[in-house]
């Protein structure tokens, strides 16, 4: 005896309330994940910054060395190296920065902490959870489209820090080459 799977609903017929739910809390844990990663990538990035900069640091102090060597050219490259440097970092630290909009209001659903922490404010939690437990999707919509905002900023301010620290990478050596 063979078994056939459900048929697939029609289409142009909504998706059950519970089947949407179940997406949206998936799509909401992968965004989570994928947010969590790059907290992890920045961190990395952050720590390979410091270890350049240490590296670069050690050398040239062992040696006496310093920018007023250099060629006028050298020393614009150097220089624009340096705040390609500072300029990564300032962008590595903006992507782990945490940024929730605070955005509820009264008649509508929790979806985080900056929304529950605004309606213990406004002492209207218990409402709150309420309007939640009613649309619980609603809640969990409005929490992919912020935990997706989110997401994309930080893999935005990752992708700036690491254009500025390939182009720290690669002047600041260049500088100490040119005469």
């Amino acid at each position: 005896m063979t078994t056939t799977a459900p048929a697939a609903p029609p289409a142009g017929l909504p998706v059950r309330a519970s089947a949407r739910a179940q997406l949206c809390e998936r799509l909401l844990s992968d965004l989570r994940a994928e947010t969590a990663r790059a907290d992890s990538k920045a961190s990395v990035l952050v720590a390979a910054l410091g270890m350049t900069a240490g590296v670069f640091s050690a050398v040239l102090a062992n040696r006496g060395w310093t920018p007023a060597r250099l060629s006028t050219r050298g020393t614009l490259l150097w220089w624009t190296g340096i705040a390609s440097y500072a300029a990564s970092l300032f962008a590595l630290l903006l992507a782990v920065v945490p940024r929730y909009r605070r955005t509820w209001a009264p008649g509508q659903p929790v979806s985080s902490f900056a929304d529950i922490r605004q309606a213990v404010r406004a002492s209207r939690l218990d409402a709150a959870i309420d309007d939640t437990a009613r649309d619980p999707t609603a809640a969990l919509i409005a929490g992919l489209c912020e935990t997706s905002r989110i997401a994309t900023r930080k893999h935005q301010w990752i992708r700036t820090g690491l254009i500025a620290f390939c182009v720290g990478t690669v002047l600041v050596p260049t500088s100490l080459l040119i005469e």
